[in-house]
């Protein structure tokens, strides 16, 4: 295998595509659950899944201090690279080949305004397929769909869904979402920022792998795992 993903609290991941720098949703400065820094974090290219302010996050700072190009739907971008960013927009249903493999965006139910109260476009997910042929698919913020059917059929192999609720999908329809997508591997995400999103991942975990053949693997904000 050929990749490393990194979970920094929230819904904020890296990923080290074969010494590919990504990340994915980079909300550091007021993320209660992370010490890793927006000053020094590294980046080559950063994926935003929709235009609130705990994904936007930290984009425009890291991308001006790094030199990162922004992949995201087409408004998300366009607003980015109001402010001095390279950007590759994109948008749902569509792919590219970029250096570190193929991404397509995929569909999300949720919202999507930016920071500024302007339109942030439709919300999506991200589904990257490495040089190596791994399938990675980061739902984003979303609620259940059927479409995760469909998403399934590409033989994923580590999915990252939130558990939250609240906002997001909760641990049962989560857990529908795995049977569904049938990963090899899930990780849960967008849970116990605040208390209003509140979980027991150990307890998701139990049900996940009680109820499937999908391995949950949890990872602590700021911890790191090669597949």
């Amino acid at each position: 295998m050929s990749f490393t993903f990194s979970y920094f609290g929230h819904s904020t991941f890296g990923l080290d595509i074969e010494g590919t720098q990504i990340l994915v949703d980079p909300y550091f400065s007021d993320n209660p659950l992370t010490d890793q820094s927006a000053g020094e974090i590294k980046a080559d290219f950063i994926l935003i899944t929709h235009g609130h302010g705990d994904h936007v996050g930290d984009s425009v700072s890291i991308a001006r201090r790094t030199g990162a190009k922004v992949i995201a739907n087409f408004e998300v971008a366009n607003w980015v690279s109001e402010q001095g960013v390279e950007v590759h927009p994109q948008h749902i249903g569509g792919g590219f080949h970029h250096p570190f493999g193929y991404v397509k965006m995929t569909q999300a139910v949720h919202g999507s305004s930016l920071p500024d109260g302007s339109y942030g476009g439709m919300p999506g997910g991200f589904l990257i397929t490495t040089p190596q042929g791994e399938i990675i698919y980061l739902s984003g913020d979303t609620g259940l769909f059927s479409g995760m059917s469909l998403i399934g059929e590409e033989d994923v192999y580590v999915a990252a869904l939130p558990i939250g609720d609240n906002f997001t999908m909760g641990p049962d329809d989560a857990l529908r979402a795995v049977k569904m997508l049938k990963p090899e591997i899930v990780i849960p995400t967008h849970y116990n920022t605040w208390e209003l999103i509140s979980q027991d991942p150990e307890a998701w975990k139990d049900r996940v792998e009680a109820k499937t053949g999908t391995q949950v693997r949890i990872l602590k904000p700021d911890q790191s795992m090669q597949f």
